[in-house]
């Protein structure tokens, strides 16, 4: 009997751990899968990153371009995260933050931004939008290219 009331224990406590996970960071969408295939711990974090970033953080900024996701349609849910946050801060801060970065970051950064740009909706009409970088950030692209 104890043994069935603490599980369910364990079960309630998962179940508010798991509902108490964000999935909006001030205005940030995270999609449905990259949030499911987080635990809270790793949801709190990004979360923390995203606002971290937000701020001016260039540290946060190479570690949320390095989150695990653990692959897949998480990955591409990553990248739109990014591209939603470049459009926020613009590319004039995005490259401030991304100065100290080395030729692996800002290869990672600029596959995320592909894809983010590529499947995310950036502009909220509810379709993916099939853009390229070149084309909506295109003062970043050349920053990355030539540090590369």
């Amino acid at each position: 009997m104890k043994k069935r009331i603490l599980n369910s224990v364990i079960i309630i406590c998962s179940g508010l751990l798991t509902s108490c996970k964000t999935d909006n960071v001030e205005g940030i969408i995270l999609e449905n899968t990259l949030v499911v295939h987080q635990d809270y711990s790793e949801n709190k974090r990004m979360t923390s990153l995203i606002k971290l970033t937000l701020n001016d953080d260039s540290e946060a900024f190479k570690q949320l371009i390095n989150f695990p996701t653990g692959g897949g349609e998480s990955s591409y849910n990553l990248g739109y995260v990014i591209t939603q946050i470049i459009y926020r801060i613009g590319e004039r801060e995005t490259i401030e933050l991304i100065k100290n970065y080395d030729s692996r970051d800002l290869n990672l950064l600029q596959g995320m931004i592909n894809v983010g740009l590529e499947y995310g909706d950036n502009d909220y009409d509810g379709k993916m939008d099939e853009t390229f970088i070149k084309d909506e950030f295109p003062d970043l692209l050349k920053y990355i290219n030539e540090r590369k």
